[in-house]
C-alpha cells in the first residue's frame, strides 16, 4: 500500500473484493451470526463484520497494528485509561487538554483509586518531577484543546518508554493527516471520531489504535462496559474516512488564513494557532507536524461584549460547541488564565468553505466589535 495519505485514506484497510463485489464495504446491521463454535461475531464486542472493517481502516490510517472503535471520544479516552491503570496507579497528564478529559480525571480518578499530576506538555523537567514509583502512564494531546499547544511529543514518548510507562495521546485536533503519533513511539492513540475523522457532524464515535496486544486489552474493557460503536455508525464513519485528507488539508488552510487576519487585527487581543510565528510552540509544530490543525482560539479586545458581538455578526460559521466538521463553527469560551490567556475567548473550527469567504466574514464581524469602533 502507498504511503501517500490521500490514497491510504481511500484504500487503506479495504478488502478487494468486498462482499458481493461491492466497491463500498457493506453494512452488516445484524447482531446474530450463525456458528457452531460459540465464537460468532457480536456487536457488543465490536466484532460484527462492519465494525471489524472500520477497525482495519482506523489502524491503517494511524499506521498501527490494530484499532477499536468506541461509542464516543470520551469512551476512547476512558477505556484506554482503564486498560492501563489499576487501583493505586499514578498518571502524568498534560495540563492543557480537553475539558471532558479533565472532568473525568477530577471527578472519577480518586473514586477509581488513581492519582494524577497535571504538567506542562512542553517541559520534560515537569514530567521528571511528577514521576513516582506508582506512575504507570503518560497522557497528552497532539494539539491541545482549546489553546492549541504542541508539546515535546517525541520527547514525551521517549520519556514514557525510558520509565516503563504506557504513553497515550489524543490525536483528535491533529488527525493522522497532520501527525501519526505511533511513528514517534506512542503506545495508544485516541480520537474523538465525532470530529474530523467522520467530518460531517452526524455521528458520535471514538477510536483507539495501537499494538494488537494493547488493543486486545482495550477491547476487553470496552466489551465489559458495553461501549462499542454500533454497526450503522461504524459504516458511516468508515465512509467519512475516505475524504479525511481532502477535508483536513482544506480546514488547515482556512484556519491559517483566518488566524493571520485575527493576528493582525486591532480588535483582537491575542490569538493561538500553531501556524502563526507568534505562537509559543510554532517552531516545534513546524518541525513535527504536516499542518497546524483546524482550530484557532482568540481573545477579542473588549472582553465578553466583544466576543458576543463578533459571534453574532458572523454569517458563515455556526455558533455550536464542536469542531472538525465540513461547516465552520465558533464557540465562546471562558479562559481562566492557564496557558497565558484569560477572559472571554472564541474558538473557531475551520470548515471547508472558501478561505476568502471566511476571511471576509471575519473581517466584517470584527468591524462590529466594540473595540473596533473606538
Amino acid at each position: 500500500m502507498t504511503d501517500t495519505f490521500e490514497t491510504l485514506a481511500v484504500h487503506g484497510g479495504e478488502p478487494r473484493p468486498a462482499a458481493g463485489g461491492s466497491v463500498v464495504f457493506p453494512l452488516f446491521q445484524g447482531t446474530v451470526f450463525e456458528t457452531d463454535r460459540g465464537e460468532a461475531p457480536y456487536s457488543r464486542l465490536g466484532t460484527n463484520p462492519t465494525q471489524r472493517h472500520l477497525h482495519r481502516r482506523l489502524a491503517a490510517l494511524e499506521g498501527a497494528e490494530a484499532a477499536v472503535a468506541t461509542a464516543s471520544g470520551m469512551g476512547a479516552i476512558t477505556t484506554a485509561l482503564h486498560s492501563v491503570l489499576a487501583t493505586g496507579d499514578h498518571l502524568i497528564a498534560a495540563g492543557d487538554f480537553y475539558g471532558g478529559t479533565h472532568r473525568f480525571l477530577t471527578d472519577h480518578a480518586a473514586r477509581l483509586g488513581w492519582t494524577f499530576d497535571l504538567v506542562d506538555p512542553g517541559d520534560p523537567d515537569a514530567w521528571r518531577r511528577a514521576l513516582r514509583p506508582s506512575t504507570k502512564a503518560l497522557l497528552t494531546e497532539t494539539i491541545t484543546n482549546p489553546l492549541t499547544r504542541v508539546g515535546d511529543l517525541a520527547g514525551a514518548a521517549r520519556f514514557a518508554r525510558a520509565h516503563g510507562l504506557t504513553s497515550l495521546i489524543d490525536n483528535t485536533l491533529a488527525t493522522p493527516v497532520v501527525f501519526r503519533p505511533h511513528t514517534v513511539g506512542f503506545d495508544l492513540v485516541c480520537h474523538s471520531a465525532t470530529k474530523a475523522l467522520n467530518g460531517h457532524s452526524d455521528l458520535t464515535a471514538g477510536a483507539v489504535t495501537g499494538s494488537r496486544e494493547r488493543i486486545a486489552r482495550v477491547a476487553a474493557v470496552l466489551g465489559s462496559y458495553g461501549a462499542s460503536l454500533d454497526p450503522h455508525a461504524a459504516f458511516l464513519l468508515a465512509r467519512g474516512l475516505k475524504t479525511l485528507a481532502l477535508r483536513v488539508r482544506r480546514q488547515n488552510e482556512n484556519a491559517q488564513a483566518v488566524a493571520e487576519l485575527l493576528d493582525a487585527h486591532h480588535a483582537v487581543a491575542a490569538v493561538r494557532y500553531p501556524g502563526l510565528a507568534s505562537h509559543p510552540d510554532h517552531r516545534r509544530a513546524a518541525a513535527l507536524l504536516d499542518g497546524f490543525g483546524s482550530v484557532v482560539t482568540f481573545l477579542p479586545a473588549g472582553g465578553a461584549p466583544a466576543a458576543e458581538a463578533i459571534v453574532k455578526a458572523l454569517r458563515l460559521p455556526y455558533a455550536a460547541p464542536s469542531l472538525g466538521g465540513v461547516e465552520s463553527l465558533v464557540t465562546r469560551l471562558d479562559l481562566d488564565g492557564a496557558g497565558g490567556m484569560s477572559g472571554e475567548a472564541v474558538r473557531f473550527s475551520a470548515g471547508i468553505e472558501a478561505a476568502d469567504d471566511l476571511v471576509a466574514d471575519f473581517a466584517q464581524a470584527l468591524a462590529q466589535s466594540p473595540a473596533a469602533l473606538v
